[in-house]
């Protein structure tokens, strides 16, 4: 059974830090695409970035860029996503997805966690 099970804190001011942990079992990391999405109350969910499932290529939405950094352990099968300079605007659930590489649809969601960064 595949699970995707995230990890991390969730309050913050803004100016903050945090980060996130995805943790996989039942499947082997380094041959997926991982991605965190993100849900705010009211809106739909949103791809944040993601990071390739060899070579570690990153891709990140406009708004995020230069403060969240995504990172893969494929040998400990884990995904971690840390947040700097957080802003109010980066609170909602978040997400860990994986994809295999030839396909853009998330097949694995993680269980979704709150992120919730005060002003």
């Amino acid at each position: 059974q595949v699970q995707l099970v995230e990890y991390g804190g969730g309050l913050a001011q803004a100016g903050d830090s945090l980060r996130r942990s995805c943790a996989a079992s039942g499947l082997t990391l380094r041959n997926y695409v991982m991605a965190w999405l993100r849900q705010a109350p009211g809106k739909e969910r949103e791809f944040v970035g993601s990071i390739g499932w060899i070579g570690g290529t990153t891709m990140y939405r406009e708004s995020v860029k230069g403060r969240f950094t995504l990172s893969r352990d494929n040998a400990k099968n884990t995904v971690d996503l840390s947040m700097s300079s957080l802003k109010p605007e980066d609170t909602g659930v978040y997400y860990c997805a994986a994809r295999t590489r030839l396909d853009n649809n998330y097949i694995y969601w993680g269980q979704g966690t709150q992120v919730t960064v005060s002003s």
